[in-house]
């Protein structure tokens, strides 16, 4: 497959003398983060082979012209000991297994694709592609032997953080109400030496570092670390929303500098700072909570149920969501930046991403409409869809087998 992806792009320069429906073909469309609940393919609601309430599902995925997508193994931050690590690793397990099944129960829709020849390939052939990225790398149970595991199962990106610090490094959300120092203040330490064996394994497997959700300190240290190119799965520009979320200008050219990319997020919070609509749905999910009967509020148990969708229409109307409009200025802001060769796309589906005219995956094409509209020609709207994923993926790759 490399040696196709190869011969390829060095048929590029030879592109007028192709057939005008291969010069026609629409860009190959890579989303780098959707989220799946613990309960994947296991409940019916949740079987990604028909409709569900899901944002990303295998009809909504061909009915957007969505052709590939890394899924996501995310774990939430616990206690740094035994228990919690033994915790983080069996819920990593549920969705290894989760994606698995549904790869094995619909062959004929999507397939495995572990490289970007066989994304390629498997466009080619008219099936979804499914990645695995893995978001919160607290999953790998503080045993580097896991990382290597990992890659066996298929995942191809290692986000090392979440919300609240681990033992790989400091995150842009640390948790201040149990005393973990803010972020950019004097005890934000960034990578820890296990995080630095992360990243030089990483870079020996030819496994992408992802950088988002780290602490600016920590995307420093990783830069300064890796071997290899780096990418943001799902960041945004801080200079268009001071989100502590989205990278500072300096860190954008940063990962531009060594080669990466930086995946810009459809995530309302990073594009809209509307307090009046966090309120609401904070008060909306402790509601729903307390109906069924639970102290706490879990997304994946209440975001699902009839209450939720009649709340967050009523939020809509009062609070509506930033637009594709919105998202493509985020866009614009990272080219400008960073350059049009390091920036690509992410929504955050059904991890809290969904915004207005890209609500799930069957709304894709709006995406590319609205780049359209922006000014962005069809060769950088190709670079962004996953051009400039692919060309970064191939990049680590190489620099493994070096």
């Amino acid at each position: 497959m490399r040696n196709l992806a190869r011969l390829a792009l060095l048929a590029l320069p030879f592109a007028a003398a192709l057939p005008a429906q291969a010069q026609q073909d629409p860009p190959i469309t890579i989303d780098t983060h959707v989220d799946i609940p613990f309960t994947y393919m296991r409940e019916p609601r949740f079987d990604v082979g028909h409709d569900t309430p899901l944002l990303v599902d295998l009809g909504k995925m061909q009915r957007g012209g969505l052709d590939a997508a890394f899924f996501v193994i995310w774990v939430p931050q616990h206690k740094l000991d035994a228990a919690g690590y033994a915790k983080a690793v069996d819920q990593a397990e549920q969705k290894y297994e989760a994606i698995g099944r549904m790869l094995m129960l619909y062959p004929d829709r999507i397939r495995a694709a572990t490289s970007p020849g066989q994304v390629l390939a498997n466009r080619k052939a008219g099936l979804l592609s499914a990645m695995i990225g893995i978001e919160n790398a607290y999953s790998l149970g503080h045993d580097l032997h896991r990382l290597d595991a990992a890659y066996d199962r298929g995942a191809r990106y290692v986000g090392l953080v979440h919300v609240g610090n681990n033992d790989l490094c400091t995150s842009s959300q640390p948790d201040t109400k149990h005393g973990e120092p803010a972020m950019n203040s004097a005890g934000d330490h960034g990578i820890t030496d296990f995080g630095r064996q992360v990243v030089a394994r990483a870079n020996r497997l030819g496994m992408m570092v992802d950088v988002s959700h780290a602490s600016d300190a920590c995307v420093r240290d990783v830069l300064a670390a890796s071997r290899a190119p780096i990418i943001a799965s799902h960041s945004g520009a801080r200079a268009v929303l001071d989100n502590p979320r989205n990278l500072p200008d300096d860190l954008l050219r940063a990962i531009a500098a060594k080669g990466g990319v930086i995946q810009a997020v459809a995530y309302k919070e990073f594009l809209k700072k509307d307090p009046g609509r966090e309120a609401a749905e904070e008060k909306l999910q402790a509601e729903v909570a307390h109906q069924a009967g639970d102290r706490e509020y879990d997304s994946d148990k209440h975001d699902y149920l009839p209450a939720m969708a009649a709340g967050m229409a009523k939020i809509q109307e009062k609070f509506p969501l930033p637009t594709v409009e919105d998202y493509v200025r985020q866009i614009r802001h990272i080219a400008d930046v960073a350059g049009v060769d390091h920036v690509g796309i992410a929504s955050d589906f059904d991890g809290g991403g969904g915004i207005t005219g890209w609500k799930d995956a069957s709304e894709t094409r709006n995406v590319t409409a609205a780049l359209r509209r922006a000014g962005f020609s069809d060769a950088d709207i190709a670079k962004i869809w996953g051009g400039n994923l692919l060309r970064v993926w191939r990049e680590v790759e190489r620099d493994a087998q070096r």
